[in-house]
């Protein structure tokens, strides 16, 4: 089996960094790059999101095939109130019945995406995580990468709390349920990350993922999750959940999604969106009303886990059955994070494995591709033996330095 000491000794690897949209910024002097800028300060979008299938599945409710268009819907609408106090009343139904406090029109901001307000703070995310980040963490000037791996991808919070106390840690981004390992955060251990908002430090939530949880008993078919269910104040708590209709109404193409969190955020978000993109689809906006009446909430969200259940269940019982290793089997999402290690070389690297698949009219994500590198700040190297028995101490903690990584021989 080959292994790289650094990611220049592997051909499929300086591939992908040529591309487009993965070139190290801020260099000087600038020039116009024909394959990523068409005039120079026009940088190549990069990354985009995978989509669900947006057709009908069994047991739903029938997709939407028209959208109303009166007058009014023809202005802009960057905080359409309605769809605002709708957003507001399904998080309140389904996660804060009888607490005190709850969410009004005001805690929520309507966007056609990802957006933030952002300043000069220490930011830490996971790796592996969501391809789109490397665009969204570049606004932040000092980043701190957490590694998962060696923990079953997942979070450890008082690492993370010592991170914090250590690091001074200002924002912590992280995807739950997880993209694209398929591990959710829940219950217990979900209550005590929102617990560090109320620490001096503000949790960014992309909720997305949702509804895509796969339970193991008949009983907890239909739940989601959200960090909404363990805030104590809507108004203080430094929790900031992103979600929308791309993934769990399996509407990406609509472009409504929202922000809920405290009043001062939320209408800073709504000032910097209404100046920047003018807000979302006004029409849509109001399409998008009766889809979020908890009452078909409950239909679609119970019609989706079962749908997509059924297809990991295959895709893991396929797998198996050529003997590739799936060493953590998802618990949400619509991804599989899959062990290429005990292939035989070169097939056993991500990125070969995702060239000779494409030979064969089938497509998957090498690994590298979800670990997150703004700008290309540090190199992927394979870990050491003493780091895989140490973790990251081994490493010293000045996450500056290369971080080690096992993402190349992912998919």
């Amino acid at each position: 089996m080959k292994h790289f000491k650094h990611e220049k000794e592997s051909e499929a690897h300086q591939i992908f960094r040529d591309r487009a949209g993965h070139q190290p910024r801020g260099v000087l002097p600038e020039t116009v790059n024909p394959d990523e800028e068409t005039v120079p300060g026009i940088e190549h979008p990069g990354s985009t999101g995978g989509a669900p299938e947006v057709g009908p599945i069994p047991n739903a409710p029938d997709r939407p095939d028209s959208v109303s268009l009166p007058i009014g819907s023809l202005e802009y609408a960057p905080t359409y109130r309605p769809l605002r106090e709708a957003v507001a009343n399904l998080y309140n139904q389904t996660y804060r019945q009888g607490k005190p406090s709850q969410y009004t029109y005001e805690n929520v901001c309507i966007v056609p995406g990802v957006a933030a307000v952002v300043s000069d703070v220490y930011c830490s995310y996971q790796i592996p995580d969501y391809t789109a980040y490397d665009q969204v963490l570049s606004a932040f000037k000092r980043l701190v990468p957490v590694p998962t791996a060696y923990r079953k991808y997942r979070l450890d919070i008082e690492q993370t709390r010592r991170d914090i106390q250590s690091q001074g840690l200002s924002v912590i981004l992280a995807s739950n349920p997880r993209n694209p390992t398929g591990q959710v955060i829940a219950g217990k251990e979900l209550k005590e990350l929102v617990s560090l908002s109320r620490e001096g430090t503000t949790l960014i939530l992309d909720e997305f993922y949702s509804w895509y949880i796969y339970h193991d008993h008949d009983k907890d078919r239909g739940k989601s999750v959200s960090s909404a269910e363990y805030v104590e104040d809507v108004d203080t708590d430094s929790i900031v959940i992103i979600d929308g209709l791309t993934k769990n109404w399996r509407l990406p193409g609509w472009r409504v999604c929202w922000v809920i969190g405290p009043k001062n955020l939320i209408t800073a978000l709504s000032q910097s969106g209404s100046f920047l993109d003018g807000g979302a689809n006004h029409p849509l906006q109001l399409a998008a009303i009766p889809m979020l009446d908890p009452a078909h909430v409950a239909v679609e969200r119970l019609a989706l886990q079962s749908h997509f259940k059924t297809k990991r269940d295959h895709v893991l019982k396929r797998l198996r059955a050529m003997h590739l290793d799936v060493d953590i089997p998802p618990q949400a999402t619509f991804y599989v994070w899959l062990n290429l290690e005990k292939l035989p070389p070169p097939i056993n690297n991500g990125l070969t494995f995702f060239e000779e698949l494409l030979k064969e009219k089938t497509i998957v994500i090498p690994g590298i591709f979800f670990d997150i590198n703004p700008a290309h700040r540090r190199n992927l190297r394979r870990w050491s033996e003493p780091a895989r028995k140490e973790g990251t101490k081994g490493l010293g903690h000045s996450y500056k330095k290369s971080l080690d990584s096992t993402s190349d021989h992912h998919i």
